[in-house]
């Protein structure tokens, strides 16, 4: 099998005895309302925004075996994977990029959906 294209994992496993956590998507978008038009800049807060609810769980972004992850143009990829290979290391989650047509608002360029799985 090819090695993957960038930092991620072909599939990983859950060991027993841990508890899954399902991230509905997020959108680059913060408290404020304000939403950056940068690609990156949206990923981060994605990325802000999946940490906070893994938080209240107990639970980081180490805890994070799956991203889906949604941009609305080819050229968004790379800044989306940027953030992404700088905040996940080895072993890196399994993942999934897809091009999207678009979101709810036109503004958004990115969206993040993530499994993490953590102590019970």
């Amino acid at each position: 099998m090819r090695p993957p294209f960038a930092r991620y994992s072909h599939g990983v496993e859950i060991p027993p005895g841990k508890r899954l956590l399902l991230c509905s998507g997020q959108l680059g978008i913060a408290a404020d309302d304000t939403v950056p038009d940068d690609a990156a800049a949206q990923a981060e807060l994605c990325f802000a925004n999946i940490e906070m609810i893994l938080a209240e769980a107990g639970l980081g972004l180490k805890d994070v075996v799956r991203i889906n992850a949604f941009v609305t143009d080819r050229a968004h990829l790379a800044a989306y994977m940027a953030v992404r290979d700088r905040l996940f290391t080895e072993p890196a989650p399994a993942s999934t990029l897809m091009i999207v047509s678009g979101f709810a608002r036109p503004e958004f360029k990115v969206e993040i959906e993530v499994i993490a799985a953590g102590a019970p």
